[in-house]
């Protein structure tokens, strides 16, 4: 039988430690960020996929 491995949307491994590191920080108030930033290694890698897609659109488009 293959091992199924079980991942979290497209973040890596690394993006979900330093999220958590972030989080528990926030709750037992050892930073005093704003929950954006603390959700950051989330939303940051999905975002630059998002532009670098984007402008691979617009240069396609473009070039054309």
């Amino acid at each position: 039988m293959e091992d199924k491995k079980i991942t979290i949307g497209c973040t890596s491994p690394l993006a979900v430690i330093v999220f958590l590191a972030f989080f528990f920080a926030k709750i037992f108030n050892k930073i005093d960020w704003s929950w954006w930033w603390v959700f950051s290694p989330i939303w940051v890698p999905i975002l630059l996929v998002i532009v670098f897609l984007l402008i691979i659109l617009i240069l396609k488009i473009w070039v054309k």
